[in-house]
Order: structure tokens, then C-alpha cells, then sequence
């Protein structure tokens, strides 16, 4: 199994296009230490022809141009991409459906709750249904999918921020998905408010877990003078701290930890800063864009 970070950054990548936060200065004037980082996304192909999408992110056409394996390899009409499987309706998430509107056959696969909110907006109706298949994807129910066994479970969550004035914000279910193939198995966790024992029981013993590194701190952005919310607020457990994904994963085996959706704010994106020091130190890593790992 090949799997390929397509983007590694939270919503608005890194540098962010409107922000000038410690670490977007830095990304800002070409530091090294900063690479930019698109808007997350995961590639996940069982036999290296047919590829899966774990999100569609608003910066697909880049990604795809900056990622040999996702470009046509045959005359006319081709995509290597043969499905693309939806954790959630965030703009973050669903944006990048809009770049496969060019006449090619796929399918999109989510839970219901999503693919029926992305049915009530009209702007999906560029995705012409007669090549689209649309495949409820539930909980617990493992799905074929271009060679992946993949079996969606619930998190803790948050309901998509475009959403919040018409439901309870934090009374929302997320998913995370279980990709297998030839006996290895990849956890992949971009949106979690806090993690349960549910949850790590689950995860042990999978090869790699991709995991919500979205803030460092729970009040990263309150400290920064660049929001109110918190980061659980948002429905992202914090890296650090009491409860966070550092303490929270320690004892639970799994072969390899990648931190993804970083935000920009976020001082693990510095290499050699405290912060990524303690990450490395603490078994875990920081996903890049265009890194792939083979299992």
C-alpha cells in the first residue's frame, strides 16, 4: 500500500494568504526551516494505478500537478484517480469535488449525513451523476474501494463551520477511516475534539496513524490575537498538554505517528523548533507535502 500526502496544512495552508503570524513570516520570506504546505489532503493506493482520495482539498489542481502518480497516463480522457472518500462537509474537505467536475467517472464515498449536504448544495451539481457514483459509506461497514478495504468509525467532532448556526456545533459526529490492504492498515484522524478510549482501541497496532495536529496549544489562535475559539471548540484536540494527542497516544502502539492538517500558527511547522523537537522526541512526525510512505 502507497500512501501519499497530497497536503499537509489545516484550512488555508501555509503561509495562510491573509495571515502574518510568527510562523507565516517565516514561510513568508522563503525561510527553509518553513516549507509551504498545501491544504490537507491523503493519497492512498493499493496497486499504484488506482488512487484514493481521502478529502478533496481546495487546492486538488495543484496537488495534482505536484504529484506524478495522480496526472493522466493515457490518451484522451484518463485519471488515475478512481475514488475519493469524504470525512466530512467542511469547505476544507469538499472543495476540491468542484476540480473533478471534467466528465470523469469516479466515485465519492461518505457517510450519509455528508453526501446528503453535499446533495442539498446546488453548486455540486456540476458532477455530472451519471459518471459520479455516489456510495454511502457506514460506520462500521467496510467498502471495497479500488483495491482498499476501507471502514469508516466515529469520532468526536464538530458539525462543518458553514453549518453552525443551524445545529448544536460540538453535537456533531466526525469519522475517521481504517484503510487496509495486504494485511497493513492506515488510521487516518484529520478532525478529532478529543481522544477516547474507544478511539485508541481501535488504532492500536495499525502501521501508521495520520492523526489532527491542527493546534499546538488549545488557545494557540486566542494567544495570537487571530480568534476566540479554541481549538476543541473547533473540534481539534490540541498536540500538547493535558488530554492532548501527545498524552493521549503515548502508550498505544502503533508503527508510525504523522501529525497532518498543521495550521499555519502551529510552531511544529518550524523545523528544529521546540515544538517539533518534542514531537520527534515524542515518536511522532510531521507530514510534508509530496512525502509517501510504502507499507
Amino acid at each position: 500500500m502507497r500512501v501519499r500526502i497530497l497536503g499537509s496544512a489545516a484550512g488555508g495552508g501555509s503561509p495562510q494568504w491573509n495571515c502574518r503570524c510568527a510562523v507565516c513570516a517565516l514561510a513568508w520570506a522563503g525561510d527553509s526551516r518553513v516549507p509551504w504546505r498545501t491544504q490537507c489532503s491523503t493519497a492512498v493506493s493499493a496497486d499504484g494505478e488506482r488512487w484514493v482520495l481521502l478529502n478533496a482539498s481546495p487546492d486538488l489542481r495543484q496537488q495534482i500537478l505536484e504529484n506524478p502518480p495522480l496526472r493522466p497516463a493515457r490518451d484522451g480522457r484518463h485519471s488515475p484517480i478512481a475514488a475519493v472518500v469524504v470525512t466530512n462537509a467542511d469547505v476544507d474537505h469538499v472543495a476540491g469535488l468542484l476540480t473533478l467536475r471534467e466528465g470523469q467517472k469516479l466515485t465519492v464515498a461518505a457517510p450519509p449525513q455528508v453526501l446528503a449536504q453535499i446533495d442539498a448544495n446546488p453548486i455540486f451539481g456540476v458532477l455530472n451523476r451519471e459518471l459520479v457514483a455516489f456510495r454511502p459509506l457506514r460506520p462500521g461497514e467496510p467498502q471495497e474501494i479500488a483495491g482498499l478495504e476501507v471502514t469508516a468509525f466515529p469520532v468526536a467532532a464538530k458539525v462543518p463551520l458553514w453549518m453552525e448556526g443551524t445545529a448544536d456545533a460540538l453535537a456533531a459526529e466526525g469519522t475517521g477511516l481504517m484503510i487496509e490492504s495486504a494485511g497493513r492498515r492506515v488510521a487516518h484522524v484529520t478532525a478529532c475534539a478529543e481522544v477516547t478510549d474507544e478511539l485508541r482501541r481501535r488504532v492500536a497496532g495499525s502501521d501508521l496513524l495520520l492523526f489532527d495536529g491542527t493546534l499546538w496549544r488549545d488557545d494557540e489562535l486566542v494567544r495570537a490575537g487571530l480568534g476566540a475559539k479554541t481549538g476543541r471548540r473547533m473540534g481539534h484536540v490540541p498536540i500538547a498538554g493535558a488530554g492532548g494527542a501527545l498524552e493521549a497516544w503515548r502508550d498505544v502502539p502503533v508503527g508510525r505517528r504523522l501529525f497532518l492538517h498543521v495550521n499555519n500558527t502551529n510552531p511544529v511547522l518550524v523545523a528544529g523548533s521546540p515544538e517539533r523537537l518534542a514531537v520527534q522526541d515524542a515518536g511522532w512526525d510531521v507530514a510534508a507535502d509530496g512525502m509517501e510512505i510504502t507499507l
